[in-house]
């Protein structure tokens, strides 16, 4: 990882994701976590301030030093006790059936193989546990399909590895076998 990915594209991706219809999304979705919770792609901290009362202690993961260097004041400000580790969500060194809850929040479109990162997800799930996660990834819409083609060799640059096409849907269905 250079200079870009590390100190430049944080700063940036912070910038762009305080936007309110993400806090929106964030309050939405992070309102019906519980019990032990792990966050992958934790990024800079985002979504701390998001996280019900109850919760008292986050597990988060990232690959990216730049993202965690920039949650440290984060995590200093907020009530929840954060266990916040450099590693990717394709390799989770957690035991099975860990967790209550895995949140994921505009991540699954960046990492490299989200396959395997859903696999770790639900290995690391508790029977019954629940995967909260927002996402973009590929229209309906062909018009805006042909887009997120042209225009994802460029976003995986400028965006640290995000793809605009992924299917995100059909992944998740195909991991859960609906």
């Amino acid at each position: 990882m250079g200079l870009y990915s590390q100190v430049i594209f944080p700063i940036c991706l912070d910038w762009a994701m305080s936007d309110a219809t993400f806090s929106h999304y964030r309050q939405e979705v992070l309102s019906n976590v519980s019990g032990d919770v792990l966050e992958i792609g934790f990024g800079t901290g985002l979504n701390l301030s998001y996280y019900p009362p109850q919760i008292q202690k986050l597990i988060t993961v990232d690959p990216n030093p730049g993202m965690n260097r920039r949650a440290r004041k984060r995590i200093e400000e907020s009530n929840i006790i954060v266990d916040n580790r450099v590693l990717s969500g394709e390799d989770l060194p957690f035991e099975d059936e860990s967790f209550d809850s895995v949140v994921s929040t505009w991540t699954l479109c960046s990492i490299p193989n989200v396959d395997r990162a859903i696999a770790q997800i639900y290995r690391v799930l508790k029977p019954g546990g629940k995967f909260f996660f927002i996402e973009h990834g590929l229209s309906n819409e062909p018009n805006v399909r042909v887009w997120q083609n042209r225009l994802t060799p460029i976003q995986k640059v400028i965006a640290d590895g995000c793809h605009l096409n992924r299917n995100i849907r059909q992944i998740v269905r195909i991991s859960l076998r609906i």
